[in-house]
């Protein structure tokens, strides 16, 4: 079992290694317990919860319902944690990761302010070293990683960015202490979700704030609010049945807003405005939802488009910057942005939007940002640059398998693996909602759980059979990237520079990564469960 020893040592051997204490991280554990199987988890910071840990700024936000957004594998926790809003903000959902960790008695067997530098296979020993930064070690069976898709903060250099006299902080790696915007001249760089969040809440506290925009994005009201007593009670009386309608939609969640039966190309203006109208009004991310083909169909998504920009344009008052709000690319090609009163921040006085598509930033000086020649004073700037997504943080980890191996060469041309979870040449190493997988176009919460259980239950099925190892094949990996580029290219999702492809990080090979559609994805992961593995090697 686990103890702590001294440095340069094996602290001890276990079952099961997770490597990160988010949602995925903290059921991976539960789960294991649940199935007599030992874990620890080692997590890089100093408290549960993953990115909403990380993620403090001003404004953040889940952009799923909170209601939806919450394990399901206890009812008892369900009926007894009561949501405050319709879109819960960081420190609830932070809250709530902490009740789930105290409630179940998840710290024992969590080792935080650990960073993992290397995890490696033995093929002789069919075991895992995990190896972190104070020099520890632990052995393992199997490597679960629960890193999640959006935990490693892309910080791009500026030319400068060492001589500048103010703060610079990142959205992704907020103080926990907070920042005070008051009479203070503010940057905001990056205008994707976490800046779009936090760009009216900064707006409201600083002197002044220049946004500073690459690509603009398109972005729906949230229109949060109180919950409805009644409502959650409606739905607590009830939660299997809301939970198991939600699981049958694309995204795993809204399976009480059905999708359309219409295209949107061949509605008349007034049924499209109609439809879209309404939409606009309940707000969220099934937006798109109002037609059954905004997402497959060019034209389609040509007139959703239109009729989004002309509501930019209905709201921010210059002309100059309704413009440059506008974004020329597929809506929903990059993820579709929640958002509350971004578009009527730019009608504030003390709030400037400057475009660096054509001229990018030249560099930070001592006193600001210049561009084109031009030097924008300011206090404090905020980098919402996003992520290294999906892959970043496993390729952090320093993962190498057979043969000594490692991950990043494997991957060197992109992810590949079978069914998200598994990849060829690394026995016993699962990842969470990895590439290849719905993940991030889902409700992360129900794929969570899905693969948490997927993993669990191979693991029982190995013991209870006498097998040591689980492996994917080359040809069912080789197979699996396959299905996946060929359900995106059935899709309008690789038609533009998203983190979806990873074109957000210089040099990273372009590739879309998730997987669209999440019931059939459940149903093939089955499938392979069902007819004993198929597609992997099962070694005694």
């Amino acid at each position: 079992m686990f103890g702590v020893g001294n440095n340069g040592t094996v602290e001890g051997r276990v079952d099961v290694v997770i490597v990160g204490a988010g949602f995925a991280g903290m059921y991976m554990l539960h789960s294991c317990r649940r199935a007599g199987l030992s874990a620890v988890v080692f997590e890089r910071g100093g408290g549960v919860g993953g990115t909403w840990y990380w993620n403090r700024y001003p404004g953040a936000r889940c952009d799923v319902p909170s209601l939806e957004y919450s394990y399901q594998f206890s009812e008892e926790l369900q009926q007894e944690w009561e949501w405050s809003e319709k879109y819960a903000t960081q420190p609830e959902i932070l809250r709530y990761a902490e009740h789930v960790a105290d409630r179940f008695d998840l710290r024992r067997d969590i080792k935080f302010n650990s960073t993992v530098t290397s995890i490696s296979y033995d093929d002789a020993s069919n075991t895992w070293t995990t190896n972190l930064a104070d020099g520890t070690a632990t052995m393992s069976r199997f490597v679960v990683s629960a890193v999640g898709c959006l935990s490693s903060a892309n910080r791009p250099r500026f030319v400068g960015d060492d001589e500048f006299a103010g703060q610079i902080l990142h959205t992704g790696e907020w103080p926990h202490d907070g920042v005070d915007f008051t009479g203070k001249r503010v940057a905001v760089i990056g205008t994707g979700s976490s800046g779009i969040q936090a760009i009216p809440i900064i707006a409201e506290q600083c002197e002044h704030l220049t946004v500073f925009q690459r690509t603009a994005s398109y972005t729906v009201p949230a229109h949060n609010a109180p919950l409805d007593p009644n409502y959650v009670r409606s739905i607590k009386a009830d939660y299997s049945n809301f939970r198991a309608k939600n699981s049958l939609t694309r995204a795993a969640l809204g399976g009480d807003t059905p999708t359309g039966t219409s295209s949107a190309s061949e509605v008349s203006d007034e049924e499209l405005d109609r439809v879209l109208s309404e939409r606009w009004a309940k707000g969220g991310l099934l937006f798109l939802g109002g037609f059954n083909d905004s997402m497959v169909n060019k034209a389609s998504n040509d007139r959703v488009a239109t009729w989004v920009k002309r509501k930019i344009a209905s709201i921010v008052r210059d002309p100059n910057t309704a413009d440059l709000l506008q974004p020329d690319t597929v809506i929903g090609c990059k993820r579709l942005v929640v958002d509350s009163g971004y578009y009527e921040t730019f009608n504030r006085p003390n709030v400037a939007l400057v475009d660096v598509s054509q001229r990018p930033i030249e560099r930070f000086s001592p006193r600001g940002i210049v561009v084109d020649g031009v030097e924008h004073p300011v206090d404090i700037i905020v980098l919402a640059t996003g992520f290294d997504a999906m892959t970043g943080s496993l390729l952090k980890l320093g993962v190498t398998g057979r043969n000594g191996k490692s991950l990043a060469e494997t991957w060197d041309a992109g992810p590949v693996n079978y069914l998200g979870l598994a990849v060829n040449g690394f026995p016993n190493f699962f990842m969470i909602t990895g590439p290849g997988s719905p993940s991030v176009l889902t409700n992360v919460l129900v794929s969570i759980q899905h693969h948490v259980e997927w993993i669990t239950e191979a693991i029982t099925h190995l013991d209870a059979h006498g097998f040591g190892s689980i492996e994917a094949t080359s040809d069912a990996q080789n197979d699996w990237v396959s299905h996946v580029n060929g359900v995106a290219a059935l899709t309008l999702f690789p038609n533009c520079n998203s983190w979806y492809l990873g074109a957000n990080i210089p040099g990273k090979p372009r590739i879309f990564m998730p997987l669209p559609g999440f019931p059939d994805y459940v149903a093939r992961a089955t499938d392979v469960q069902r007819s004993n593995y198929r597609g992997f090697a099962l070694r005694s």
